[in-house]
Formats: C-alpha cells, sequence, structure tokens
C-alpha cells in the first residue's frame, strides 16, 4: 500500500517498536528525529533514483508541490519500500549496543549494502552544460537541496550552478553544512563565492591536490589572491600532524570575513585512516571554531567527490553530538538523512564501519570523562 493518500498527503508514521538497537522505522516519540515522513517528503526532489542495485527507487512528489509534472511515476511496491527505508530506516544503539556492534562487520556490512545511494538523473538538472562543472559524471547535486549561486542574469542559468548541497544537521537543523566536490580549475571562482555568499566559518578539506588521479586543485593563495569578486588573504598557517589549519579573511567590496580552513591529508587512498582518533581531533577543532564564529552559516566539507569522506565526516560529527546529548546514536538513520540531502552519502561499506569505529572511539572517551 503506498505511504500516500489519494489527495497527496503523507500518511501517518506507523507506530514501531521502540525498542533500541532494533532496526526499524523510528517512532515520532524518540528524542532524536532524523527523518521524519512530513519534513522528507516536502523537501526530496519529484524523483528519487536508487542506482546500483536491483531495486528502482522513482519517487512523484507532485501533489506536495505547486509545478505541474510532465510525467507522473507509478510507483511499484518495491519501490515503495526503498522510499519507506530512505525515509524511516533507523536503528538508535546504546552506548553498550555500540561498542559490541563494531566487531560485528558482516552486519554493517549487510546494514549498508540496504541503504538506497539516492543518486540522481542528469535529466533532473535542468541547467545546460552542467557537465562542465562536474569533477564526475555520475556524482551530482540533488536538486532539491543544491546549492544556487547568486547571478546578475537571470538567463544564464550556468552561471548559478555548483556541485553541492545543503545538508541537514543533528536534530534537522537547517543548513548545518554544505556538502561539495573539490574544485576544479574551472570552478574555483564558484567555490570562494559560495563561501562567501553562505558565510561559512569554517572549510574542511579531506583529500590531497593528487592521489593517482588528481582528486581537488590548489583553490587557495600562498599569501593573497583574487577569485572573481572574492579576495582571499592568508593571515596565518598551524601545521599539526594530520592537518593544517590555515586563517583566511575574505573580502567582497568593502566587506570582510573570517574563515577557518582545515586541509586533512591523513586519509589513506582508497582505504579508511587506521584510527580514528585524528578525525575525532579534527571534528573537536571545527566545532570549536564554528562555535567562536562570528559568521553563522554552514560548514563547508569536501573530499573529491563530495560524498564519501565528506559523508564520513559529517556522519561522525552528528553521530558524537547525539551520543554527548542522548547515549544512544543511530548511524543508519544518519545515513539515510544524508543521502536524502546528497546521494551517496558514506560511499562504501568500509566508511560506514569506520563511522562506527570513530563513534565507539569518542563513546569511550565520554565514559572516561563521565564515569558512566
Amino acid at each position: 500500500m503506498s505511504p500516500f493518500h489519494k489527495n497527496g498527503r503523507p500518511c501517518q508514521p506507523k507506530k514501531c517498536n521502540k525498542n533500541v538497537g532494533r532496526k526499524g522505522t523510528r517512532s515520532r516519540d524518540q528524542p532524536f528525529h532524523f527523518l521524519t515522513k512530513a519534513v522528507f517528503a516536502s523537501s526530496l526532489p519529484s524523483f528519487l533514483c536508487r542506482r546500483g542495485s536491483n531495486v528502482s527507487l522513482v519517487l512523484d512528489m507532485s501533489a506536495l508541490g505547486t509545478v505541474e509534472p510532465l510525467n507522473v511515476a507509478v510507483v511499484t511496491p518495491r519501490e515503495a519500500v526503498a522510499r519507506e527505508y530512505l525515509l524511516s530506516a533507523g536503528r538508535p544503539l546504546t552506548r553498550q549496543q555500540l561498542r559490541d556492534i563494531v566487531n560485528n562487520t558482516h552486519r554493517l556490512h549487510a546494514e549498508f549494502a540496504e541503504i538506497p545511494m539516492n543518486f540522481i538523473d542528469p535529466k533532473e538538472l535542468d541547467i545546460p552544460n552542467h557537465g562542465t562543472k562536474n569533477r564526475y559524471k555520475t556524482i551530482l547535486p540533488n536538486p532539491h537541496s543544491r546549492v544556487i549561486l547568486k547571478s546578475k542574469s537571470s538567463n544564464d542559468l550556468l552561471s548559478t550552478y555548483i556541485n553541492a548541497n545543503y545538508i541537514r544537521g543533528y536534530l534537522g537543523d537547517d543548513k548545518a553544512y554544505i556538502a561539495t566536490q573539490g574544485p576544479m580549475v574551472n570552478t574555483v571562482n564558484d567555490f570562494w563565492q559560495m563561501a562567501w555568499q553562505e558565510e561559512s566559518p569554517v572549510i574542511v578539506m579531506i583529500t590531497k591536490l593528487k592521489e593517482k588521479n588528481e582528486k581537488c586543485v590548489l583553490y587557495w593563495p600562498e599569501k593573497r589572491g583574487i577569485y572573481g569578486k572574492v579576495e582571499v588573504l592568508v593571515n596565518s598557517i598551524r601545521e599539526c600532524e594530520h592537518y593544517t589549519t590555515r586563517s583566511l579573511t575574505l573580502k567582497c567590496g568593502n566587506q570582510t570575513c573570517s574563515v577557518q580552513h582545515y586541509w586533512y591529508t591523513s586519509w589513506p587512498d582508497h582505504k579508511t585512516p587506521v584510527s580514528a582518533l585524528p578525525l575525532l581531533q579534527l571534528m573537536t577543532d571545527v566545532e570549536t571554531d564554528r562555535r567562536a564564529a562570528t559568521n553563522v552559516g554552514p560548514v563547508i566539507v569536501h573530499c573529491s567527490a563530495g560524498i564519501g569522506r565528506t559523508g564520513c565526516f559529517i556522519a561522525t560529527t552528528m553521530g558524537c553530538r547525539q551520543l554527548q546529548l542522548e547515549g544512544v546514536v543511530d548511524v543508519l538513520g544518519i545515513t539515510c538523512q544524508l543521502r536524502a540531502d546528497r546521494g551517496g552519502m558514506i560511499q562504501t561499506g568500509e566508511q560506514y564501519e569506520f563511522v562506527h569505529h570513530a563513534l565507539s572511539l569518542y563513546e569511550a572517551r565520554l565514559c572516561a570523562e563521565t564515569g558512566q
């Protein structure tokens, strides 16, 4: 049965077993709402597509919008099941359950394999020549949450395009992060325009410039550089063992703002880090800078494609916050929320496993600090 009434409005979610650690639909009464049908149904794109599996996911949301679609997709039972999973799946883990599951690699990889990727079809982006601004042909920004650059010309759609999505944070905080690809030669100006436009306090880069192939171009200056209408000044550099921090000043016209740039270089190519400690330290420093900043915009996070390592960093940050405030963590729910905002977030089963290890390490630290 379709989860939508004939009038197009979403049905009320069915009540579910509230047992912590039980995989299933999240209850409304749980304090941590990553996903609720009403919120996601109004924000998802017209069509959700699951690629790379035997489940095809097509979601017709036309009844919830004001724009008449050209085509109305028929949702099959299989597609409805996949959609329901993305919108409502979750499995909150207690601290003990988190400690136990990190040793159950098979279960984690099996759970990960069930999550719809939510990649989109290029036809969903009605922007001529947008492919020239994409680092990878198949990694595209989901339309409903993509960042749109401001442009004086309403006819030049390409000037408004950047491969980036707003990502909700803990408790669904609107635009807590921006997940984006590593800048290309022809998108560096767009990147700095986005950082200025969105008033981002922190930029987190989790890739080397080259790992066999080019992953990202060097998009910041040694001391001073002008990128379109944005001038970037490097005030200071602090070298750490696993990452480098640059204190930047951005200028546009007669206005200025401060941005902290973190470049994490210890993530090995095609693997996950041996230890999660450096990532947790990076997360702590980023959160400290974010809270102290006068800019209140989203934290920009990128790797190369903007979905794998980027997803790991954001998921770990959100999971640590949940552990700290609630004493449980729902990595499955976090991943579903991330993928609803940008397809493919947390790219591999190994990365999904690494996020659990990072959270288990953070939980042990909390345990030592609080004595719980």
